[in-house]
């Protein structure tokens, strides 16, 4: 799935000579947690969100350390956090020189890796939409519902699931039976970790309304079997 697949195009930001005022009014009023700030011509030069709202002087939440730890931070740090939690300009508390990603690109890899909840979607520089993780679950419902069953009805239900499984390196050999969409799982498992793996290879077959796991846990060392 393609980041212009699920991006949101008509992207709210702010200025970059804007106030910090006026982009919190911004976010409140738009319910967003997060703004790319751009420059005159529309290049994306930046982007702020809530924590970067949340060590501020008028709040009274600025950092405050014990004069051994200034000490060691040194003066140009502290003069930066300074910056940060009292300019009124939005320059001086975004992040600048943001991640951003193409509209042709993926997004997953890059916000699992990074930890972040929306990248700015660019074309030459300019800011032409906006990914956040709220648009892959949106993404995600609506495939959810486009779903339908199989023409061939139990028989190509079962071979989906036997296929499923035997794509999965770590999935061991199991029975799979189907009448009227209810799938039975008969088969020993090493470990009980593959028990919930199987079944959910079996959920995720379109048609399947049901699994009744009769899978059998055999410890390897005792050779005791759980069910």
């Amino acid at each position: 799935m393609r980041v212009k697949d699920v991006m949101t195009p008509k992207v709210i930001s702010v200025r970059v000579d804007e106030t910090v005022v006026n982009a919190a009014r911004l976010m409140l009023q738009q319910q967003i947690s997060g703004l790319p700030v751009v420059d005159k011509k529309g290049q994306l030069v930046g982007i702020v969100t809530e924590g970067d709202f949340l060590r501020r002087g008028e709040l009274g939440t600025q950092r405050r350390r014990p004069k051994w730890l200034e000490f060691l931070l040194g003066p140009g740090k502290l003069a930066q956090e300074y910056v940060h939690a009292s300019s009124k300009k939005i320059e001086d508390v975004m992040t600048p020189d943001p991640r951003t990603i193409g509209e042709d690109e993926t997004v997953v890899d890059m916000m699992e890796r990074h930890r972040i909840k929306r990248v700015p979607v660019t074309r030459d520089g300019r800011l032409v939409g906006i990914v956040s993780r709220a648009n892959l679950m949106h993404a995600l419902a609506s495939l959810a519902r486009d779903v339908s069953p199989p023409a061939g009805g139990d028989s190509t239900i079962r071979d989906s699931i036997m296929a499923t499984i035997a794509s999965q390196d770590w999935a061991p050999r199991v029975n799979v039976i189907v009448k009227d969409g209810v799938v039975e799982l008969y088969g020993v498992v090493t470990d009980d970790r593959e028990r919930r793996g199987l079944v959910v290879a079996a959920e995720t077959v379109p048609g399947v309304k049901r699994v009744v796991d009769h899978l059998v846990w055999v410890e390897p060392i005792s050779g005791m079997a759980i069910k």
